[in-house]
């Protein structure tokens, strides 16, 4: 069993370019938004069930305290229960982190668009060809 994630149908990389339009710039804006917002549901399913997993994985080992099985089997399942336990702390902190990044890009998204939609609205309806950015700067 590898430790690499396998990737999940539909989803896809993003690749990035140097394309710094504005429309551009807002698809990107939104594929990261997206995609934090599938990761972040995605981390919230594996930490349910590695809670659910870590509460079994104890029960089990009272199981097998109760069914008086050597003690180092009892104490092995009890360390597995502990793991589980801590390894969904981290998924915890990784599946708020998606969160955040996520509203970050929604947030930065909204901004873009509120600061330069209207611009990129004459820019593409007039007929005349604009300067490339950094133009007037010399």
């Amino acid at each position: 069993m590898s430790s690499t994630p396998a990737p999940r149908p539909g989803t896809f990389v993003a690749p990035t370019d140097s394309d710094n339009r504005y429309k551009a710039v807002q698809h990107k804006l939104k594929t990261l938004g997206t995609a934090m917002d599938l990761a972040a549901n995605d981390l919230e399913l594996l930490l349910r069930g590695m809670r659910m997993n870590a509460q079994r994985t104890e029960g089990l080992a009272v199981d097998i305290a109760n069914a008086e099985l050597d003690r180092k089997f009892i104490e092995m399942t009890h360390q597995v229960a502990v793991a589980l336990g801590g390894a969904a702390g981290e998924v915890h902190k990784l599946h708020e982190t998606a969160q955040d990044v996520s509203g970050l890009a929604h947030d930065a998204q909204r901004t873009h668009a509120r600061l330069y939609e209207a611009l990129d609205d004459i820019r593409s309806s007039r007929p005349e060809r604009t300067p490339k950015p950094g133009f007037f700067a010399h």
